[in-house]
């Protein structure tokens, strides 16, 4: 399985910026955006992306607004919610929208990882029965079941 290509969005750059360093020491690739209408874009040409880990609060366009753009969009790409005190509520509401988890912030390294394998594996093995479906659907279009 190819390295899981994961988007950090916060507007908390330095945050971000530190995250984003950590994540690539483990191989992963990592994109970034700053806020919910930047991350929407950013998206629109990096498809293959497999997790967005996306801050719960940021000015404009907030988390919740940004899942549900994501989920609407990008149906199979998978959400990690991260959560600061005092914002349980709206991660329990973006799980309830589709979000894969939450996490409280900040959070251990180990643990979000861990969450990017789970929700990368998750994203895969849809794209996997998808693409089965596909070929099965394509097989029996022409008598070759």
């Amino acid at each position: 399985m190819p390295n899981p290509m994961v988007m950090l969005v916060d507007d908390e750059v330095p945050f971000v910026e530190t995250m984003k360093k950590r994540l690539e020491k483990r191989a992963l690739t990592v994109i970034t955006a700053f806020s919910g209408e930047e991350a929407l874009n950013i998206l629109e040409s990096h498809q293959n992306t497999d997790v967005v880990i996306l801050d719960v609060k940021m000015p404009g366009m907030g988390g919740i607004k940004t899942l549900g753009e994501i989920r609407k969009s990008f149906p199979l790409m998978e959400v990690v919610m991260l959560t600061g005190h005092g914002t349980i509520e709206s991660a329990i509401e973006g799980m309830k929208l589709g979000a894969f988890d939450y996490l409280m912030k900040p959070c251990e390294i180990e643990q979000l990882m861990a969450k990017i394998q789970e929700a990368t594996q998750k994203k895969r093995n849809q794209e996997e029965k998808i693409r089965e479906a596909r070929v099965r659907e394509a097989l029996s279009g022409h008598g070759l079941e």
